[in-house]
């Protein structure tokens, strides 16, 4: 019986050889432009001699550090599989960063080669960044470095050999405060999850993996990239996500898996409906936060099986799906954790959820607590950082924070970020639990739940919602769903509600939702884009909150103190 691979390095060095598709790109349909396509072979060549590169690039001493400020382009995974050879690390920088901040991640993470294209560098003009190495792909200087190491094999260069325990990423996790943190992730945690991935959801040879979020994340690499690497399936390349070209380029691809994060499922199921929904070979998506109800949309329009998963890139925490899993449950512990839901303010264990006859929860008060692994954890800790990892680990237990509910049989529901929770008239409510019942709306394309500073004390509920293609804002319709969904809590019923014509979202395709409660219920700033409505609840129906009505609310933060709390960061 041969033995998996145990390192990402080992994975790449299988491709030598194997002259099977391993890598297209550059498919545009509607200029009629077929996709380019790189043997596994090639692949691994491209790899190999972009390490023998890094290690003499490298100045003595320096940490094995490469940044990666790339689109989705084939030098990614090319520099991705140098770092593993050559047994060094990539940390992946998010071009939606800007000045200062930007600098700062290519800094912390001790990066003395920074890999760009063209097109992000006007990001880097006159930033200092002392020390840092710049290589621009696809300019005749990047071609002409890389051409004496047009012959290096696999483990020809290494900085230090690789194995299970070589720091492979520094991927950035980002919070609603602070700077982002650098998750540690080695080739050997990287390689167990992308085998078990590939062993899931039976990924082999004739499989296409569809690489549409971004590779600077970690949802794309572990959950996209090192599957298609374990099981021998090809990998194809979109430099961005792009809704109105997804189905396009699932069928010049023929892919036949996809990996999806925040609100992506929501803006396809937003295009217009074409009677080839269903023409492709797509047969699996894997992600987060889809909700119940857009994974039943998603499937009954393009006869696709979207699976929800759940696992952060810090690895402290798994949950695993099981045969009987009943809808809209994550799975129970993976193996080897002991995963309880503890309230944080007394650190006890939340009791069981109480679920009506339709699942829904009835008890979420109670039962919603942030999740944590009192077993083993496989959190290999933040670079530089001690005090978030102390604060991730603390009682020696690992803290998600994410917030979940668990079911009497011990099966586990997402409900939320711990920044996401709510707290009205002192009962602690779930951001997500709240959007999963307005998901519900027929009218409703995208919705997000988040908090407000209420004039007294706590919070208040709002919902920015997005409308489906040719709906308008009907607020006794609305007021009218609200009213008939069971499991609505007397305090879970947004009190303001901004309609857009679409969710903000960061370069990761999820909710921005700092963008979101920072502007509140305010209108924009003089000079600001034109406001987009907002409607406020009084008694059971909703109404425009005009100049009057906004005038009074403020002045009822002002007579309590509060008015600052509404200012914008």
């Amino acid at each position: 019986m041969t033995t998996a691979p145990e390192t990402v390095a080992e994975l790449i060095a299988c491709h030598w050889g194997d002259h099977r598709t391993g890598l297209m790109y550059g498919a545009d349909a509607a200029r009629g432009v077929r996709p380019a396509v790189l043997s596994r072979h090639r692949y691994a060549r491209e790899a190999a001699a972009r390490a023998a590169l890094l290690v003499d690039l490298l100045p003595p001493g320096a940490e094995p550090h490469v940044g990666v400020l790339l689109d989705n382009t084939p030098e990614f995974p090319f520099w991705l599989g140098a770092a593993a050879l050559a047994g060094a690390a990539v940390a992946g920088i998010n071009p939606t960063r800007r000045g200062p901040e930007l600098a700062r991640d290519v800094l912390h993470t001790d990066c003395r080669i920074l890999v760009t294209e063209p097109a992000h560098l006007p990001l880097l003009r006159g930033l200092d960044l002392p020390g840092v190495r710049i290589l621009v792909t696809g300019t005749e200087s990047y071609a002409a470095l890389l051409a004496p190491y047009a012959d290096a094999g696999p483990g020809g260069a290494t900085v230090r050999p690789p194995g299970p325990g070589s720091r492979l990423l520094l991927y950035f996790t980002s919070g609603s405060t602070g700077a982002p943190k650098a998750a540690i992730c080695s080739q050997g945690r990287l390689a167990a999850a992308g085998h078990s991935l590939a062993r899931s959801f039976r990924v082999g040879p004739d499989d296409v993996h569809y690489v549409c979020m971004p590779l600077f994340h970690g949802n794309a690499v572990i959950a996209d990239w090192l599957p298609a690497l374990c099981g021998g399936a090809a990998v194809a390349l979109r430099p961005r996500f792009s809704a109105s070209s997804f189905l396009d380029d699932v069928r010049a691809y023929g892919a036949t898996y996809f990996t999806y994060v925040g609100r992506a499922v929501q803006y396809l199921l937003a295009t217009a409906p074409r009677p080839d929904d269903r023409a492709h070979r797509l047969r699996l998506g894997f992600g987060t936060e889809a909700g119940a109800v857009d994974a039943a949309r998603f499937t009954e329009r393009f006869g696709v099986r979207l699976v929800e998963g759940y696992g952060a890139t810090e690895g402290g925490a798994s949950v695993q799906r099981t045969p009987d899993i009943p809808p809209g449950a994550l799975g129970r512990a993976g193996a080897g954790d002991d995963l309880a839901v503890i309230d944080p303010e007394t650190g006890l264990e939340c009791p069981a959820a109480v679920l009506d006859a339709d699942g829904r929860l009835t008890n979420g008060a109670e039962a919603i607590g942030e999740l944590v692994n009192r077993g083993r954890s496989l959190f290999e800790g933040y670079w530089r950082n001690p005090a978030a990892e102390a604060a991730r680990t603390r009682d020696g237990w690992y803290w998600t924070g994410d917030l979940f509910f668990r079911d009497p049989e011990g099966f586990l529901y997402f409900a939320g970020r711990t920044d996401d929770r709510l707290r009205v008239d002192s009962e602690n409510l779930a951001a997500a639990v709240i959007e999963n019942i307005l998901a519900r709306w027929d009218a409703a394309a995208a919705v997000a739940v988040y908090a407000v500073p209420d004039e007294v004390a706590g919070d208040q509920v709002m919902a920015a919602l997005a409308l489906r293609e040719g709906a308008s804002f009907d607020p006794d319709a609305f007021a009218a769903f609200l009213a008939a969904q069971p499991d609505l809590g007397t305090k879970m019923a947004p009190r303001y509600l901004r309609v857009l014509d679409a969710l903000p979202v960061t370069a990761t395709n999820k909710i921005h939702r700092v963008a979101l409660r920072r502007a509140g219920f305010l209108p924009p700033p003089a000079g600001g884009s034109r406001p987009a409505p907002v409607w406020h609840r009084t008694g059971a129906g909703y109404r425009p909150l005009d100049a009057e009505s906004l005038a009074a609310l403020l002045a009822a933060y002002e007579d309590r103190g509060r008015r600052e709390l509404l200012d914008r960061g």
